[in-house]
Formats: structure tokens, sequence, C-alpha cells
């Protein structure tokens, strides 16, 4: 439905919480909201407890005077925007049950739906030829010998939390033939990383195992990054469909590894780039040029793969792809809950998107009705 003034409505989807209202980034949501409002949209958040489904009207919450939240009974949406912060807060059986009823209830369009299991996208890039080349050599996780196999075939592995985001629990191990300890293992903590050696395999696993507990992990070959500064670099592209319902670049960003980190992710320690420059330095103009073509129509390609695969109408993604010293591209992750770009121009498209999408999903709504 739209409201009485003919706007077409967007709900924030997110999960009530006891201090602070709902859970997520406040902040993000009032931008998307100011945004949703200067295109003339209506855009509120609305936590999984308070949606009502079969209701013409619901509680939801739009920003007050600084940084208060008014509640208020609103329209029931058209389209949800699926901001619900964590895995942990995704599987729980309420919030199942109801993204469940949202992806079967007619007249509401609700995309991307779940997070992103890495062994999942690993699965599902498999699938297609030309998307597949760009994924590293990647295998699960079970036991000391699928490490022993692969680092036969590979100098170096990352070993990364299947559910894992933002960098948090990933493990680098480099093996040298000729030292004495041949197994060096990194563990990214908070802000840098503990080095362990060890002499055999069978210690390596059993380290290994401490460290991962129960998670479920995949081994990633270890891809040698360009380098700027001395320090490896990877690029951050953010894709979002726009009002025709096609997938597009909406910008690429940069993450220059932090100087004791393994990883380039800006909380432990990472900074952010100007993706350009960095390709210049390394490749120089003509040729950082092309490397960026070719890093818009490889991403396009894998989100198109993995939105195929998914099974599920998607609206936007994050993705991490690395350029080695030869200019070649290396898919590393993707991410259906992007975090927010702080390159302004990108920021500003960003937001637009969202609602330039949501516009095509209400009119492609009402044209089957």
């Amino acid at each position: 439905m739209r409201t009485n003034d003919g706007k077409p409505v967007v709900a924030i989807l997110t999960i009530a919480d006891k201090t602070r209202l709902f859970r997520g980034n406040h902040k993000n949501f009032r931008d998307i909201i100011r945004t949703g409002n200067d295109m003339g949209f209506l855009a509120y958040v609305v936590t999984v407890r308070d949606l009502k489904l079969d209701r013409p009207s619901i509680n939801g919450y739009v920003p007050g005077p600084g940084k208060t939240w008014i509640s208020a009974e609103l329209p029931s949406p058209q389209v949800i925007y699926n901001r619900i912060p964590a895995r942990e807060d995704e599987a729980k059986p309420s919030v199942a049950r109801k993204i469940a009823e949202c992806l079967e209830y007619p007249g509401i369009r609700l995309y991307n739906p779940y997070f992103f299991n890495k062994w999942n996208l690993f699965e599902w890039l498999k699938e297609s030829r030309a998307a597949f080349r760009h994924v590293p050599a990647t295998r699960r996780l079970r036991n000391g010998r699928t490490l022993s196999v692969m680092l036969k075939n590979h100098h170096g592995l990352y070993l990364k939390p299947e559910s894992g985001k933002a960098g948090k629990g990933i493990m680098r191990i480099r093996f040298t033939e000729d030292s004495p300890l041949p197994y060096r293992l990194q563990i990214q903590s908070e802000r840098k990383s503990a080095t362990y050696k060890s002499g055999s395999i069978e210690r390596l696993w059993s380290r290994i195992e401490k460290e991962t507990g129960r998670t479920h992990y995949i081994a990633q070959e270890m891809i040698e990054l360009a380098t700027y500064k001395g320090r490896p670099f990877d690029l951050r592209v953010l894709l979002q469909k726009n009002g025709r319902g096609g997938w597009g670049v909406t910008g690429i960003g940069a993450r220059l590894a932090g100087a004791r980190s393994i990883t380039t992710h800006v909380p432990r320690g990472g900074s952010v780039e100007n993706p350009s420059s960095m390709l210049e330095a390394m490749f120089g103009p003509d040729k950082a040029s092309a490397t960026l073509k070719n890093v818009t129509s490889t991403a396009l390609l894998i989100a198109r793969q993995i939105e195929r695969s998914s099974g599920h109408t998607l609206g936007e993604m994050s993705m991490d792809l690395g350029v080695d010293d030869k200019g070649g591209l290396w898919f590393f992750e993707a991410n259906s809950r992007p975090m927010k770009f702080d390159e302004p121009e990108i920021r500003k498209l960003s937001l637009e998107r969202i609602f330039q999408y949501s516009h095509y999903l209400v009119r492609q709504s009402a044209g089957s009705r």
C-alpha cells in the first residue's frame, strides 16, 4: 500500500533492544530515512517484534530531535530493507519465522533475506566457470590432513570462519621448507596479530583446534597481493541494484593493511585509500585504468552469479577483491549487509540506490496484480 499522499513505503527491519529501542547503526538509519524522505518515500525503522504483516498500520520509529527516536503508528510497508545486524540475531527462531513470512507474504518485497556463508559462496561460484576462475583454492577445514594437502600446493593459507565478518577470527599460515620450525601461524586479534611457530603439522593443527573451537572454518590459498608503501591492499566494491532492477557498481574503495595486521579491515588497523592512486603507483596510469574497468565487470559477474545460485532476491552486497602483482583479480568475500562506505560520493549514491531499487520493486508488485 501507499500512504494517503501517494508515497511508497519502505521499512528498515531490525530487532528490538532493551536499552536503545532497536539494534543497528542508528546514524545510518537516520541517513537512510532522510534520503528516502528527500526522494518522496515514507521510510521508518521497524523491529521484528512490531512487524505485523496482516495489519494496515504498524508501530515503527522515525527520527526525533537530536539523537532521539519517536514511536509512531505508520502504514504497512511495501518494501522491507533487511538490516538485522548480526548472524546470532538472524538465527533466532522468532526472527527466522518473520523473515520466512515476509518472503511469502503477497504485496511485500523483502530483499537480502540472509547473511552469506563463506563456504556457500564458494559453492555458488563453482557453478560458473567465468566467476570461479577468480576464486582462490578453497577447502573446508576438517582436520590436519586438509592443511597438509593444501600446504603441499600453496606456500601460505588463510583460515577464515565460515560465518565471520570484519576480519574477526582470521588466521594465516606460512610454510618455509628449510626452517627448523617451518609452520608459522599468525592469529588476528583486535588490533594486532600473535605468531606461533611449529615444527610439525600435528602441533600446528592442535594449536588451530584450540583457536577455532566449534566454529566452522575454511582454508583458502594465500594470494600474494599487490602492495602500496610495502603493505598489501585490496579493493572493496559496493554493488547495488538500480531503478531498472539491474546490478550496478555504486563505488570502489581501497583498503590498505595495517602495519601489524594480516587483513585490510579498517577495525583491525587498515586504512581507507584511493584505488586509482594505489593502482597507478603499482602499474602506471594505463594499466590502472584497465584494472579498474576489469574490477567493475568482474564484480558484476560475481554478484549476478551469487544471486542466481542463492535463489533469493538480492539488492546489494559489498565484495572484497584482491589484485595480484600481475593485475589479476581474486574474490575473497561478499557481504549481504554492507557496512557504510566512508567515501562521500559512494555514500551519497548508496543511500539513493536503496530507494531507486525499492521503487522498482514497488512498480513490479503493482504490475503483477
